[in-house]
């Protein structure tokens, strides 16, 4: 019997540590959520919403800190976790109805009531109250395999929603070859989900993708079929609202809705989606997604996007150069706009491959910015003294265009396609090996001791740091003089490499 409580949302919840969780006791309105979750980068917990005096957590996985500890690991070594974990086979375990915690209380019929859900208002001039954490499953007849992602449902009526499927994805492909031949689309969509089952949500690559989920979780999965169709959920989650696509097409206004950019995106056709059931926990937390606002670098959707991006970007290179160190996509760009990418040349030009990979493995990648291996990426400051200090726009700037986009890019406006940037941030190869390129740092006197400054010197060049040290000096003035009087007698001299030689 696997655990059905390790990956449970509260239980991840109830583990977090006070820097990283602000917990709401008091009762709250949900006209009130928004500007408590807006107001803080932390993962919220609203212990009573609304009249229902429901659960709510909201942007849990808004921190790369956050997702760290979901994979047990720390911020340095979560993208190396993820893609060892990536790497392993899935397995999924069936268990029954009666013993999947997230059937305990069932809704069909007449008992369901979308309205009594704890949905707010995220932003300003959304067109209604969304639900913006729901994990969608669903099956694809061509091959069997199941199929998660992320999608947004806008409350219509207390059965029906309409469902955000505008971008070329599994699941829009999957909905239209359905809808051709008129047949509705059965489908889950999963709301109060484990931090990583929403990056598992949030990956593409081939298989069935509640196998990928349990990849990630570094064991086997529970799942149990849907109380109304045949789509297996995970078990142990905390709501699932079951039903259909209609098979209707993209006829139901949608939107507006703040997106993962930081702007609205308009009112779109889209499908829509008909409620059949809803399951829960009996003591179920519902789930809120952070998407756009005041800390859109710390949202659900930014960091969550940051680590996808980074997936598929370290194993695209490792196929074009050699040498690569760390990437890493940038959450203020939607985690995928701008990427870094930290590299050990071993020859001229692996910053140009770097630089063409990155364009061609992903549509969102917009500008590439590659530094070299002492540059840490995750530092704003350093890669802004790289930009300042290593790049020539002359020389060092790779423009293309005629690149598809996608269409929420502002900067597009109107078009279809888009151009792309490259910086090349390495050192030049003018000054590689001399002093001018090497970073100032902290002395450090371990150096081989000598019986004197005179002693040193014969014994080869030293920098003036080896000299303190190779008498064991806790001052440094006494060898000023030293050297002085060593050159007065033309016994010493400062070489052009900023080394003191002896003569």
């Amino acid at each position: 019997m696997p655990a059905l409580n390790e990956f449970r949302l509260k239980s991840f919840i109830d583990n977090l540590s006070e820097n990283e969780l602000l917990r709401v006791a008091a009762p709250t309105a949900l006209t009130d959520v928004a500007a408590i979750v807006d107001a803080t980068s932390k993962a919220v917990i609203l212990e009573s919403v609304g009249p229902e005096g429901a659960k709510l957590a909201a942007n849990v996985a808004g921190s790369r800190a956050r997702l760290a500890t979901a994979f047990e690991t720390d911020v340095n070594d979560l993208l190396p976790q993820v893609l060892k974990r990536l790497a392993a086979p899935g397995k999924v375990t069936e268990i029954s109805r009666r013993e999947a915690p997230v059937q305990q209380v069932v809704q069909t019929g007449d008992d369901i009531n979308l309205f009594k859900l704890p949905v707010h208002l995220q932003h300003s001039l959304d067109g209604g109250l969304f639900i913006s954490s729901a994990m969608d499953v669903s099956v694809d007849e061509s091959n069997g395999w199941s199929n998660i992602g992320m999608r947004r449902l806008m409350l219509h009526s207390p059965n029906q929603t309409g469902i955000g499927l505008f971008s070329p994805s599994d699941l829009k492909r999957i909905y239209e070859k359905s809808a051709l031949m008129n047949r509705h689309l059965p489908i889950a969509f999963v709301v109060g989900s484990h931090p990583i089952d929403h990056v598992a949500a949030t990956m593409r690559t081939p298989g069935d993708e509640l196998e990928l989920l349990a990849s990630l979780r570094g064991q086997a999965a529970p799942v149990v079929k849907c109380i109304s169709n045949d789509v297996r959920i995970p078990a142990d989650a905390e709501y699932v609202i079951e039903g259909y696509l209609d098979s209707a097409g993209h006829k139901y206004p949608e939107g507006p809705f703040g997106e993962f950019l930081g702007y609205y995106g308009g009112v779109k056709l889209n499908p829509r989606f008909q409620v059949t059931a809803i399951t829960r926990r009996e003591d179920a937390v519902f789930q809120t997604s952070t998407i756009a606002g005041a800390n859109m670098a710390n949202t659900d959707t930014a960091q969550l996007n940051s680590l996808r991006t980074e997936v598929v970007l370290w194993n695209a290179l490792q196929h074009a150069v050699r040498g690569v160190v760390a990437v890493h996509a940038t959450g203020a760009s939607g985690g995928m706009f701008n990427v870094r990418i930290a590299l050990r040349q071993f020859a001229q030009g692996e910053a140009r491959n770097a630089i063409a990979t990155a364009f061609g493995c992903l549509v969102n990648v917009k500008h590439v910015f590659v530094v070299d291996d002492d540059i840490d990426i995750y530092s704003h400051e350093q890669m802004d003294w790289a930009l300042a200090t290593r790049f020539q726009a002359d020389r060092d700037l790779v423009i293309q265009s005629g690149f598809r986009a996608i269409p929420l890019d502002p900067s597009l406006d109107g078009s279809r396609t888009g151009a792309k940037a490259g910086f090349d941030l390495t050192k030049s190869g003018l000054h590689r090996g001399s002093v001018e390129s090497v970073v100032p740092a902290t002395p450090n006197y371990d150096h081989p001791r000598f019986s004197s400054i005179s002693a040193a010197l014969q014994d080869g060049e030293k920098t003036f740091e080896q000299l303190v040290g190779a008498i064991g000096s806790r001052d440094g003035r006494e060898i000023v003089a030293e050297l002085y009087a060593l050159q007065q007698v033309g016994k010493a001299s400062l070489a052009e490499n900023g080394k003191w030689k002896h003569v």
